[in-house]
């Protein structure tokens, strides 16, 4: 398939399975050509078509189809920050974005290593300060914070990630949604999270 063809399969599996709802999210890809793939301003993700995707460049010029998701600016950020990164997709997924609300986070790792995928295909969590949707300012402190990981929680909002593809963006992204679910769940309970030395082990072996 084609990445336009990627992005709208995605996108309708995101919605479909509740990781988005309404006209929320978004998701981004680097086309064969260099350029971005984006998924335009004011669309549900579960009518996407491949005709209607924004085109931008990675510096976040808009060059063909409608308006880009007013928060590009952030997949640029990303782009910028992670040079290896080709996809980056953001949600506004239930269970994260309680997280993101929580006052007694761990600012620096929101979410702790509950199990061996989540430290495989996320590893630290960083919770960045609220900004209000679209507001360009939160493109900086975004960069700086991808410079280091490529998952980040967003204040009041919810997790973007980057990754190598589309599916191994998706696939943090999803981890990220069941371990803040399990996180929610366990939350007045003893855990047994997993060791750091394990977590670098499998951060060794898998990423």
């Amino acid at each position: 398939m084609s990445v336009s063809e990627d992005i709208v399969e995605l996108g309708a599996s995101f919605f479909r399975r509740g990781l988005t709802f309404g006209r929320t999210g978004n998701i981004s890809a680097v086309d064969t050509d260099g350029t971005v793939l984006c998924t335009p301003t004011g669309v549900s993700l579960d009518s996407l078509r491949p005709e209607t995707l924004s085109r931008i460049t990675v510096n976040g010029t808009h060059l063909d189809g409608p308006q880009p998701t007013k928060e590009a600016f952030l997949h640029v950020a990303l782009y910028r920050a992670r040079r290896d990164a080709r996809a980056v997709v953001h949600t506004h997924s239930t269970h994260s974005v309680a997280v993101s609300c929580l006052r007694d986070v761990d600012r620096r790792n929101a979410l702790p290593l509950l199990t061996a995928y989540y430290a495989m295909r996320v590893g630290a969590l960083p919770l960045l300060p609220y900004h209000a949707p679209g507001d360009e300012r939160l493109g900086s402190v975004a960069e700086l914070a991808a410079a280091k990981h490529h998952a980040l929680l967003l204040s009041n909002h919810g997790p973007i990630v980057a990754g190598a593809d589309l599916a191994g963006a998706a696939d943090a992204l999803e981890e990220i949604e069941e371990t803040a679910k399990l996180y929610l769940l366990l939350r007045g309970h003893a855990v047994n999270p997993v060791t750091r030395d394990e977590a670098r082990r499998l951060e060794e072996m898998y990423r």
